[in-house]
């Protein structure tokens, strides 16, 4: 009995070791394998400055401006609508982006002063830049917020920038 379970386990630890070798193989062969599969994708174009090795240089430098617009305001009066929202975009960001925008509706949270976990609908809005336009563009987006806070009594509108590459 002693002995049949000894050979048991002896079978059950070369099923392991065996599982293991196999698993050591595959992870050595996709290890291997991955970078050659990423060469093979390089078409040997030098990248743009400002572009990683593992992403394609296509494109010219743009900028991306990303504006957070929150809806509820602070002074207790009645939430902005999407009706309210489009025609400020009308108003005020299309005349200086007419060539194209992105809206997407969010949710948004953030910690008050007085340490309270605020959430609210949102609006991000998406705008791209040919980058030596950046120093006309800046004016402009800063008018796009005061315009905002001002007509909604909001306590900012959040700004991100960032430069990227964009084909059309």
């Amino acid at each position: 009995m002693q002995r049949q379970r000894h050979k048991q386990r002896e079978k059950q630890n070369r099923t392991r070791r065996t599982l293991l070798a196999v698993a050591g193989a595959a992870v050595s062969v996709l290890a291997v394998g991955a970078p050659a599969a990423q060469a093979t994708l390089d078409d040997g174009r030098t990248a743009k400055p400002g572009a990683t090795a593992a992403v394609a240089a296509r494109g010219e430098a743009y900028l991306e401006t990303r504006l957070f617009f929150g809806t509820e305001r602070p002074d207790g009066g009645p939430d902005v609508t999407d009706a309210q929202f489009m025609t400020f975009v009308d108003r005020s960001v299309t005349p200086h982006f007419p060539a194209g925008l992105t809206i997407q509706e969010g949710r948004g949270q953030w910690r008050d002063s007085n340490g309270v976990v605020e959430r609210e609908r949102s609006y991000e809005l998406i705008l791209l830049y040919p980058a030596a336009e950046a120093r006309t563009r800046d004016p402009q987006i800063e008018r796009i917020r005061d315009a905002y806070v001002t007509a909604y009594a909001q306590d900012s509108v959040a700004r991100l920038d960032e430069p990227t590459l964009a084909d059309f």
